[in-house]
């Protein structure tokens, strides 16, 4: 819609602002007026009309078959939107269109801002299955005329009350039509439903919603005040009501389709068990928290255990062998840290890095300098466990062997996200510039423990690649390449 306004009609922002937020609330016209709803808006030298939005009835068969959205039509093809626009009143004078065999009412309702008329929704309605309309679709339609005029008149959509489509209740799922007072005149089946589950046992129809509502709801004190006024329908609010049975969402929308408050619609539906799986979902994800802080204790306490005997070993190579041990248990509990302050088994892994770096660097403190270029992003807790390990294990290879005692360096860690959107992969790259390689090094064969740790881990666990080769100009560099998992933004 932002290209089509743009390209070509004259409307501001803020105009092109007003009917981002009336297409975010028309689906509930739609439905209410059993039609497709396609938005028209004039050319910038006002001799055709532009379709920018349309919206298909979850209520009933459509009009159109195909996308209307980007057609342009010459202005005095279609009179109702002239008229509609020029005098900006609802049309609906004419008789009905035939489309493909199916006879088609034609309405246009001009869509008003600040005392301009910026555009006319076309209602089309598919007259093939009509029959004799049942309470429920009267007051359907009902709603929407009053609807239809606040467009008219520029009172709706409500400013700075954006709807969520996906989240908030449509009129399928439950639809309660008040008076001027709050007195319940209509309540379609699925709204008595969703009050029984709250407890209510009597009919709604002649009650007054706002004091059912908050007699059902447990009393909170001064809350009951605030819930009798929402539910009343005064002004445009979502909210919530717990009772002790159920959790019904509910949306009111005040009707004043000349001005005058008339009454309100209350869109609601029962959430109960959406709000059940939400509080079992909160437990796991706490119990799950609370298992990688206590893993990550227990991996604390095992540091500490190896780090006491290491005080107490005569061999320096022993005491180094425990030391290292220290810092590869070390790097998995940074991984549980992070985990156990997340929702989900995802971590971001960079804090990871940088925290591996410094706590591997303190094997050289103030000889070599460690830094971090690129981005690791975010990574799944079976790619980062050993990622951490495999990094620990590079870095204190390149402190030990790469350096001279004493001598200064920098070791750098880089990362880059690459591949497909198919197939995304994650380059990791550490490079120094120690004194290289030994001549005949060969990385697949080394028998350090700490090389097999990450040929291990990278080809094993990780299904990457791993290899180390003479860096660019002096140096070593080791490449690790990894599949992982997509972002998600």
């Amino acid at each position: 819609m932002n290209d089509l306004v743009r390209q070509h009609t004259a409307l501001s922002d803020s105009d092109l602002e007003w009917l981002h937020l009336l297409v975010s609330e028309w689906q509930l016209l739609s439905d209410l007026s059993f039609a497709d709803l396609v938005l028209w808006v004039p050319t910038l030298d006002g001799t055709r009309y532009v379709s920018v939005a349309q919206m298909r009835p979850n209520t009933g068969p459509t009009s159109y078959q195909d996308d209307m959205v980007g057609h342009l039509v010459p202005r005095g093809r279609r009179p109702m939107l002239d008229t509609a626009l020029d005098e900006g009143r609802i049309v609906r004078e004419g008789d009905p269109e035939w489309r493909e065999e199916v006879p088609v009412r034609v309405e246009s309702i001009p869509v008003r801002r600040d005392g301009r008329v910026l555009g006319v929704i076309a209602r089309n309605t598919n007259l093939l299955t009509v029959r004799t309309p049942s309470r429920l679709e009267l007051t359907y339609l009902q709603s929407a005329s009053d609807l239809a005029q606040m467009i008219a008149a520029g009172s709706f959509p409500f400013p700075g009350q954006q709807v969520d489509m996906d989240a908030s209740p449509r009129a399928g799922d439950g639809l309660i039509r008040l008076d001027a007072d709050g007195v319940v005149q209509y309540a379609s089946p699925n709204a008595l439903s969703a009050y029984h589950r709250l407890g209510l046992a009597a009919d709604l129809v002649g009650h007054h919603l706002g004091r059912a509502t908050a007699e059902l709801a447990p009393a909170r004190g001064p809350v009951d005040e605030a819930l009798w006024k929402l539910a009343s329908g005064w002004a445009p609010r979502e909210f919530e009501v717990e009772g002790d049975d159920g959790v019904i969402q509910l949306r009111a929308i005040p009707l004043k389709p000349k001005g005058t408050h008339i009454g309100s619609l209350v869109l609601l539906r029962d959430v109960t068990e959406l709000r059940r799986r939400e509080r079992e979902l909160i437990t796991k994800d706490a119990t799950i928290r609370e298992i990688h802080h206590r893993v990550k204790n227990n991996l604390q306490t095992v540091a500490a255990l190896l780090r006491l005997q290491a005080r107490r070993m005569d061999s320096p190579q022993g005491r180094e062998a425990l030391n290292e041990a220290v810092r590869r248990v070390g790097s998995i509990a940074i991984v549980h840290e992070t985990l156990s302050q997340t929702l989900d088994e995802r971590v971001e892994f960079d804090e990871i890095a940088d925290r591996v770096l410094a706590m591997v660097a303190e094997i050289s403190p103030g000889k070599v300098a460690g830094r971090r270029s690129g981005r690791f992003g975010i990574l799944d807790a079976e790619v980062a466990t050993p990622l951490s390990m495999v990094l620990t294990e590079i870095l204190q290879n390149a402190l030990e062997h790469a350096f001279a005692p004493g001598e200064q360096g920098t070791v750098e860690v880089g990362a880059v996200r690459g591949g497909s959107s198919t197939e995304p992969r994650l380059r990791v790259t550490v490079q120094d510039n120690g004194r290289g390689l030994p001549e005949g090094f060969d990385p697949q064969r080394a028998g350090n423990l700490g090389l097999q740790i990450v040929r291990t881990l990278v080809e094993g666990e990780m299904s990457g690649t791993f290899d180390m080769l003479p860096a660019p100009g002096r140096g070593t560099q080791v490449v690790l390449d990894i599949p992982v998992r997509a972002e998600k933004h």
